[in-house]
């Protein structure tokens, strides 16, 4: 009996038709195996967790089986509680599967603290837009006798005076004292109360 004839036998396709089952059944264990052990099937949906603590955080997800990792935050939010979060990945509505891990942002407890740049001996055209990049914000302008105009000769914050390399939080407001280039103290609103409270005390 030649190969070619064996294969029209019926005792070959009563085992080729065997094993096509057996091979089917066992296609469908895997699948099914495979369909149980990654839910399939099973979608959650993220809740927003926005504002929440990580104790609420920690009952909220655990009572739907997920899961949740901090990422590292520079971040603040006045308008958010104290390490709140801020943020969520994957954001509230997805859908994802039982036991996965949500990342969040908590909020910081303030503004983050930046190094005051050099800005003592530039202009103010060239002080005013480093400072406010950085997240300051410009306060009093005054003057002082000094031949350069508007070269910055000094920076304040609250009443004090700072210098390159010192920290302030962000969104502090910086007072910058500039040269008047005229060798004369400029007029202003506050040195107008000074003077005037000058010559009150001479007069007494």
């Amino acid at each position: 009996m030649t190969f070619i004839k064996f294969l029209f036998t019926k005792t070959f396709l009563k085992q080729l038709l065997i094993a096509i089952i057996a091979l089917g059944v066992l296609i469908f264990l895997i699948l099914s195996w495979l369909d149980s052990s990654t839910n399939h099937d099973q979608k959650i949906r993220v809740p927003s967790l926005a504002k929440m603590s990580l104790d609420n955080v920690d009952t909220k997800l655990g009572e739907i089986n997920l899961r949740f990792e901090i990422l590292d935050s520079s971040n603040y939010n006045p308008d958010f509680p104290k390490y709140s979060v801020i943020e969520q990945i994957p954001k509230a509505g997805e859908y994802v599967k039982e036991n996965r891990k949500i990342y969040l942002t908590l909020n910081r407890s303030g503004y983050p603290f930046i190094i005051i740049p050099e800005v003592v001996g530039r202009t103010r055209r060239q002080a005013e837009p480093t400072l406010i990049a950085m997240g300051f914000k410009i306060g009093k302008i005054t003057y002082m006798p000094y031949i350069a105009e508007d070269e910055v000769l000094e920076i304040k914050n609250r009443g004090k005076k700072i210098n390159p390399g010192d920290e302030l939080q962000k969104t502090e407001v910086i007072d910058l004292v500039l040269g008047d280039g005229e060798g004369n103290l400029k007029r202003n609103i506050e040195t107008e109360e000074v003077s005037k409270e000058k010559n009150e005390n001479d007069g007494e």
